[in-house]
């Protein structure tokens, strides 16, 4: 059954965009700022000394006036006026230099934070959250925070020492031309205080869209190929640019709102200095000050508006990074999937020699916090059932062709159940083969003993003790997992094998690829071990990223191993030299494989067979062949039987 024709067009993304999301608040962008306190308290030093020397010009100005008109000798005034001028100037870079420092301090700061939080998030936020809008914040978010000090706060503060003297100044010059003033800057603050927070939810707003962008540009890269095949370059495109067009619209958004802090400091100069001109010089004319104090008024009138300016893009640039903070914070908000066990109750452990085992589990996906219109439209259409949608990707494949009434079954149901009161259990030691139907829940189970997800029933034990009683760093370094997907990461040779064994030697790198058949790919280049795998290891074939998948874990010889579907994308050859492999490392050693090829695992110890969440046959090989009919229908199909 294919979709209407009318639902056949490009799928569309889900939006991160919300204007009323999470807001930061000031108070959280101070501990950013607070680790380079002294910094920034030598900064605010440079500021004061800064400000004394801009306020002794124009006094300095008043008296050369003063002597001119009185005829007198200028003396050394002059040089020293000249001096606070370059004094200035020269205090005025230093600070620049120090500011960009610290705003570049600042920003790696945030991004550890985020990065070390967001690696540890539970398995499920990474289920319901695109990585495009991850990488985003990482990348876009956080150089808003550059602003603040560059741009901004610090720069404020300094302007602030000014603006307070010229007030002082211009007080004792002429109140009655500061009361005139006051009244035209006090109009410009209470506008700028107006469009402060249309500044920062239309920069939130822009920040979401960007992260939008990202998200979509990472979905095309990463199916490339597959975009490529199916003739979908140009629609994929035409997606990615609707979204760069809604970034562009955001943007477009925070400039115009940005764009009405400037006119407001413009104005409140010139009307601030034709209002001087006028009421001062009519003032002159009647002697109540002189020409040389007007003057001295009107350099004061200056540096009290150039601060001024500056507060008013601090107001800008801080309600841009604050609502790019809101992004950030909401994601260091999360807790880690460590925080969440004191949440667990484990239960008591058991005196057993099992490696493994399950009692009584269940457990049932969450509902995903965004399902694509793709995912909607494919489930509508009776395609797509609560399994192969849920985002975590888990027993989504169907390589043995085998009728899926799971899926079936809970597509009709809306159920997201995947596993129904499981029970069994491992010996240590020996080998136990999971296999079903696509969709039973063989995927599953691993995860769980991985502990990416936790139980929504029962427990799961490892040596007697339940597993959420276990520091999941010392659970997970007892066992060594082969995804179903072999996923390699960029990098070369080596770092793949290096990332669960860093203290292993080339020779024993060397070795297990021997093991894995694999020694061909360092020995075709010069590289050697130092030989790229590319974006996923796109250098390799579907079978070497797949070995490679394996040697990584062999390297690290855990005494448990976990094998998902290890040898789908081997041929025969490959696949018996593999098989070896593992059965050399296996030695004293616990394996739990998945497998659709039944010619894999008919030697296993044990076989467990899985159909609907539910174990329905455990046994041997040829117990199971008379024991569980669906484990004969699956042998009779692929011919062992």
């Amino acid at each position: 059954m294919s979709a209407p024709a009318s639902r056949r067009r490009p799928f569309s993304r889900p939006s991160s965009s919300d204007a009323d999301g999470p807001r930061a608040r000031f108070s959280q962008l101070m501990p950013y700022l607070l680790e380079h306190k002294g910094v920034l308290a030598w900064v605010i030093v440079l500021s004061v000394f800064g400000a004394a020397a801009s306020l002794a010009q124009p006094v300095l100005v008043s008296q050369v006036i003063a002597l001119v008109e009185s005829g007198q000798t200028l003396g050394s005034l002059v040089w020293v006026l000249v001096a606070l001028v370059v004094a200035s100037a020269l205090l005025s870079g230093y600070q620049h230099y120090l500011l960009q420092r610290t705003g570049t301090s600042v920003v790696l700061s945030a991004r550890q934070r985020l990065v070390r939080r967001m690696l540890r998030l539970p398995i499920t936020e990474f289920d319901t959250r695109r990585t495009g809008d991850l990488v985003s914040r990482v990348g876009s978010d956080t150089t808003l925070l550059y602003a603040v000090l560059t741009q901004g706060l610090i720069d404020a503060i300094g302007g602030a020492l000014v603006f307070v003297g010229a007030i002082i100044a211009m007080l004792i010059i002429d109140p009655l031309l500061l009361g005139l003033t006051a009244l035209v800057i006090a109009a410009s603050i209470v506008t700028v205080g107006l469009l402060a927070g249309r500044i920062r939810r239309a920069s939130q707003e822009q920040q979401a869209k960007v992260g939008d962008l990202a998200a979509a540009v990472e979905r095309a890269i990463g199916a490339i190929r597959t975009v490529r095949a199916s003739g979908a370059t140009e629609r994929e495109a035409t997606a990615i640019v609707d979204e760069a067009k809604g970034a562009w619209r955001a943007g477009i958004r925070v400039a115009r709102v940005s764009a009405l802090v400037v006119p407001v400091a413009g104005i409140a100069m010139q009307v601030s200095f034709i209002t001087v001109l006028g009421v001062g010089g009519f003032r002159v004319a009647n002697g109540s000050i002189t020409i040389a104090a007007l003057v001295a008024f009107i350099m004061f009138l200056f540096m009290m508006i150039m601060p001024l300016g500056s507060a008013f893009g601090a107001v800008t640039s801080v309600n841009q990074a604050l609502g790019a903070l809101g992004r950030i914070e909401e994601i260091i908000g999360l807790p880690g999937e460590t925080e969440l066990d004191a949440e667990v109750r484990p239960a008591p452990p058991l005196d057993t020699r099992d490696a493994i085992t399950f009692e009584d589990v269940s457990f049932r996906y969450p509902e995903a916090a965004h399902k694509t219109e793709a995912e909607k439209l494919l489930a509508e259409a009776g395609q797509l059932g609560p399994a192969e949608g849920d985002p975590s990707g888990l027993d989504a494949r169907d390589a043995g062709g085998e009728p899926d009434i799971a899926r079936s079954d809970a597509a009709a149901s809306g159920d997201r159940t995947v596993l129904r009161g499981v029970s069994f259990s491992v010996p240590r030691g020996q080998r136990v083969a999971l296999v079903g139907p696509s969709g039973a829940g063989k995927s599953t189970i691993l995860s769980l003993i991985e502990r990416f997800y936790d139980p929504t029933a029962g427990v799961v034990r490892m040596g007697g003790v339940d597993i959420r009683a276990m520091d999941r760093a010392a659970l997970r370094s007892q066992i060594g997992y082969v995804e179903q997907d072999a996923p390699v990461l960029a990098g070369s040779i080596r770092d793949n094998l290096l990332l669960g064994a860093p203290d292993a030697t080339d020779e024993q790198c060397i070795d297990v690829l021997r093991a894995v058949n694999l020694l061909g790919v360092i020995e075709r280049t010069t590289e050697g071990l130092d030989a790229q795998v590319g974006e996923d290891g796109v250098m390799l074939s579907g079978g070497e990223r797949q070995r490679l998948a394996i040697a990584r874990t062999l390297l690290a010889a855990p005494p448990i191993l976990l094998l998902d579907e290890s040898t789908s994308s081997l041929d025969g050859l490959n696949e018996q030299l593999l098989r070896e492999a593992i059965d050399a490392v296996a030695e004293n050693r616990t394996l739990i494989v998945i497998a659709h090829r039944l010619s894999t695992v008919v030697d296993s110890d044990r076989i467990i067979v899985l159909e609907r969440g539910r174990v329905v046959g455990t046994g041997t090989h040829s117990e199971l062949v008379a024991s569980t009919p669906l484990y004969r229908e699956l042998a009779k199909r692929q011919l062992l039987v």
